[in-house]
């Protein structure tokens, strides 16, 4: 998502035309990479918020894109961006809850030849590379008190020192930011500088969970089963209405991103050239049957059963870790924690699958 050489998101609402998605070409005729940017709807509420994107677009305002995870806060922070003035120069995105502190300083603002081991040579900061256009920090509020401050001086000065620098270095950015967290609440708490909330948030752009725009679940399913990799060969499967019904039916915690899982894994797994309910995961089947999965075990510290909870969604994803924390609900940062807490972060931070 972060490959500045992909071509320009775009933004089609579907009831124009359900079967067709970039600008009046077929499904069948899109590549992946056009189609990973693209957003689907039919929806009011993806309408209204995509008329809101259109007005506040040709602005310099920061923008704050609040929403819980999977809701596709990245696509709609591109959005913004190619609507905009800046739509020529670079968009720069930094997952901040993904880096430590010292690395997320350097990799946001650049550090000079030997500032710290293995500084080896100069490197410039993302928020240099992003001159002239877009920078986009996701999880912003996991950053630290120290990087908040830093950030707040950069927005305030349009300035950056580069650590071990001594030169301020003037940048020319708009800013995006976006969040699963209620930031209100993390001022309240602490957390969270005042004076930096006030900084981001001069327009806010709330994404909706996929729970209130059912109506889109449909034109989406289509549209990712049209994208995965045995469409791409000539094996697109189908999903029958009893189906597609039932996936309306779910709730999706996980949002948009769990959608396009399941559809993956449908694509895959399922037998025929038709989706069937039969083929749908339990969960989705039987979205009101209450899993009453563990009795009250008084010699089983709650510390245990969340480590073995963690690590079985890990296994479930394959050890996909930004997959496993958003079917979780907690964020990137916390899982990260979790597994340096449990001794655990080797098995996981260079494997696509935990090594045995």
């Amino acid at each position: 998502m972060n490959d500045n050489s992909l071509p320009s998101s775009q933004v089609l609402p579907t009831s124009q035309a359900q079967n067709q998605i970039l600008w009046g070409k077929p499904m069948e005729t899109a590549k992946p990479s056009e189609t990973s940017r693209t957003i689907i709807y039919q929806s009011e509420a993806m309408s209204s918020l995509i008329k809101m994107i259109d007005r506040v677009a040709p602005s310099n305002a920061n923008v704050l894109v609040l929403g819980e995870s999977g809701t596709g806060k990245e696509l709609l922070a591109r959005a913004v961006h190619e609507r905009s003035l800046r739509k020529n120069k670079p968009f720069v995105a930094i997952n901040c809850g993904a880096l430590r502190e010292t690395l997320l300083e350097s990799e946001l603002f650049g550090h000079e030849k030997g500032s710290f081991t293995g500084a080896y040579t100069k490197k410039s900061g993302l928020a240099e590379v992003a001159n002239g256009g877009t920078l986009f920090l996701d999880e912003i509020g996991e950053l630290s008190p120290g990087i908040q401050a830093k950030l707040l001086r950069f927005i305030q000065e349009g300035e950056i020192f580069r650590v071990g620098g001594k030169d301020p270095i003037k940048v020319d950015i708009r800013l995006i930011s976006a969040t699963n967290r209620e930031l209100d609440q993390e001022v309240q708490k602490g957390n969270f500088r005042e004076d930096l909330f006030y900084r981001i948030n001069t327009i806010v752009v709330n994404a909706p969970p996929l729970r209130r725009r059912k109506e889109d679940i449909p034109v989406l399913i289509q549209h990712f089963m049209s994208q995965s990799t045995q469409a791409q060969y000539g094996k697109l499967k189908t999903m029958s209405p009893e189906a597609v019904q039932a996936m309306m039916k779910y709730e999706w915690p996980g949002n948009i991103r769990e959608l396009q899982n399941v559809c993956e894994r449908l694509q895959i797994l399922s037998d025929g050239h038709q989706i069937e309910v039969g083929d749908l995961p339990d969960n989705i089947k039987n979205p009101d049957v209450e899993i009453d999965f563990l009795e009250y075990d008084p010699t089983i510290p709650l510390y245990d059963i969340e480590k073995k909870y963690i690590l079985k969604a890990l296994a479930h994803f394959s050890g996909n870790k930004t997959q496993a924390a958003n079917n979780l609900g907690i964020t990137i940062k916390t899982l990260y924690n979790k597994l340096h807490e449990y001794g655990e972060f080797d098995k996981f931070a260079v494997h696509t699958k935990p090594m045995k």
